[in-house]
């Protein structure tokens, strides 16, 4: 986590007031009682006042409140950086209700409650008493939310288990945080849906790399599920006839079911074909589950998958515009996506085409280059065109060499081989080319020296500040 945030400014804030009661100094007696109480009651009042003005980060240890701690009605709970979640539905998650009694370990309680739920990276409070009740005032940021992605739940649709989440969270719209109370609910609310259907199975969940676009989904699946893959059958007669396709289905068939296997599967070896194609916006999938058997039924250990293929249409390249770019030439750049303007596009080399351009760049230094491509399809003309964000940064030079695992004799014959010089220009192609020989052709590096390793981790570790990179080579 970041550096504590500064507190919030202080506000002037009301105190309890109670009516007042006159009485002569001469009488003591019942009224001077009575404004002794009176006097005690509003002090404890007005020392819970005093502790509305003091900001309240989020402590993670929470201790029981004091014995006859101050309370009062909380008479309005707010809610200052919400995006997705309203103020009722964030009040809801807190505990807290519109007239309780609470305490100032009563609010750091519900603003741990928020926190631990998993829907917020950040959260703080301030409050003010007033004569009728707190108001309360939460300071939060919401967390990151993933795709929902449900793995081996072959007998239902991505609708029947959202809706059962939904009836258990009230707030879900398909995407979930990290991880947090709510991602738990969540499963147990689809493992409580699988209980009415006969199915008793648990219900866990993991973040994983999304398998068909780029981010992460919170993935659940059912723990130890035996059904497996009996066949893949595709809506394109052509996929279910072509030997590319038929070479890798041992991949996948026999396999345990899994949506994750198949949407990788789908992603790495059927789309491509399309790409290349120029059909850029293929669309393949969602697999389902065609059984000729009564659905209420149980399902076969081994059972079918079917997935619906929309080729749609080839698109043309209309060309590029550069910005941002000072250190290389926009022709430079345009050479290197290697499209030819009117020709069908090859969308696996349009895809490789700006990983060229990021290690042309790396190739003079600039590590931290970004490259941002913005595409424009014209869906009338079936053509594409992309307008490409460039933030160069700043070169790296070299600083030091890391070895570990090997000897000294062996280290010494690496360091003559290695052909960047302290505090030049860090060429990129060079360390890979490098790392290619110690792999393929140790010869080159060591000469006769006996040696042998299975294999050589490598990482740069970038310093920004100083612009050095340092290599760091682990010989196992």
């Amino acid at each position: 986590m970041g550096g504590r945030e500064p507190p919030l400014s202080r506000r002037t804030t009301q105190p309890f007031h109670s009516g007042s009661v006159l009485a002569s100094a001469q009488s003591p007696g019942i009224f001077g009682k009575l404004i002794h109480m009176l006097r005690t009651w509003c002090a404890c009042l007005v020392g819970f006042a005093a502790l509305a003005l003091i900001p309240v980060d989020l402590v993670h240890a929470q201790t029981p409140p004091a014995a006859g701690a101050p309370t009062a009605a909380v008479r309005e709970i707010r809610f200052d950086g919400l995006k997705t979640l309203s103020e009722s539905q964030a009040a809801a998650l807190s505990g807290l209700q519109i007239g309780q009694q609470a305490g100032r370990d009563d609010l750091q309680a519900a603003a741990n409650t928020l926190l631990q739920s998993g829907l917020f990276s950040a959260v703080k409070f301030n409050f003010q008493t007033h004569s009728d009740g707190i108001l309360l005032t939460f300071h939060v940021e919401e967390a990151e939310r993933l795709p929902a992605y449900f793995d081996n739940f072959p007998w239902f649709a991505d609708s029947e288990l959202n809706d059962a989440i939904r009836a258990k969270l009230s707030f879900y719209n398909g995407t979930l945080p990290g991880a947090g109370g709510v991602v738990d609910q969540a499963a147990d609310a689809v493992a409580a849906f699988l209980v009415t259907h006969g199915l008793q199975a648990a219900v866990e969940h993991q973040v994983l790399a999304n398998p068909t676009a780029e981010g992460s989904v919170q993935e659940f699946h059912i723990e130890g599920g035996s059904l497996q893959i009996a066949s893949l059958q595709f809506s394109d007669a052509a996929l279910n006839s072509s030997k590319l396709v038929q070479q890798h289905l041992a991949e996948i068939v026999g396999k345990p079911y899994s949506r994750m296997a198949i949407d990788i599967f789908l992603t790495e070896q059927v789309r491509p074909i399309f790409l290349r194609q120029g059909r850029l916006r293929v669309k393949l999938g969602p697999p389902e589950v065609r059984l000729a058997q009564n659905p209420n039924q149980k399902l076969p250990e081994k059972i079918p998958v079917y997935v619906p293929v929309d080729p749609g249409d080839i698109y043309h390249w209309k060309g590029v515009e550069w910005k941002g770019n000072s250190i290389l030439s926009s022709i430079t750049l345009t050479g290197d996506l290697s499209l030819i303007v009117g020709e069908p596009i090859d969308g696996m080399n349009l895809e490789a085409g700006w990983e060229r351009v990021r290690e042309r760049y790396a190739h003079l230094g600039y590590l931290d280059a970004k490259v941002e491509p913005d595409m424009a399809f014209d869906n009338q003309a079936h053509a594409l065109s992309c307008s490409v964000r460039i933030e160069e940064g700043s070169p790296y030079h070299f600083g030091v060499l890391n070895i570990t695992g090997l000897s000294p004799s062996a280290e010494r014959r690496l360091r003559d081989a290695w052909t960047i010089s302290q505090g030049a220009v860090f060429d990129k192609l060079i360390y890979e080319q490098f790392l290619s020989a110690l792999q393929t052709q140790p010869s080159k590096v060591f000469r006769d020296l006996p040696l042998h390793y299975d294999h050589v981790g490598h990482w740069l570790q970038t310093d920004a500040a100083k612009s050095t990179v340092d290599v760091l080579l682990d010989f196992q």
